[in-house]
């Protein structure tokens, strides 16, 4: 029997895909965004440790009221700005950005803008 292609096994592949050239190292961690139908998730990632540096998330207590009536791509800026905040208080100025198999549109490109500008190269 054919296996049904279905769009999240086509990020999937797209992810893997994406993450034989995409690796962290210590002086320039990877960015890993996650996007849900309702949520979006980051975190800062050292794949040589295999350590997470730095997270955020909408679900987030001091996010969550600011999110309220907010778009999901005005969240997903939240986010960005707040991954940027904490990654600074960590000494990281620059990441390699990992899109997660999703298109670089939408809530992804929100979040990487806001990241960029509040102040992490990539």
């Amino acid at each position: 029997m054919k296996k049904a292609k279905t769009p999240v096994a086509a990020r999937i592949r797209r992810h893997r895909r994406l993450r034989h050239k995409v690796s962290g190292i210590p002086q320039r961690p990877r960015l890993a965004v996650f996007r849900s139908l309702t949520h979006i998730y980051v975190q800062v990632i050292d794949d040589g440790s295999g350590r997470t540096l730095a997270a955020a998330s909408d679900l987030e207590a001091d996010l969550r009221s600011q999110c309220d009536g907010k778009r999901k791509t005005e969240v997903a800026e939240l986010v960005g700005e707040v991954i940027a905040r904490k990654a600074a208080e960590k000494g990281i100025k620059a990441v390699v950005f990992d899109r997660g198999g999703a298109k670089y549109h939408g809530r992804v490109k929100a979040l990487a803008e806001a990241a960029r500008k509040g102040g992490l190269s990539f």
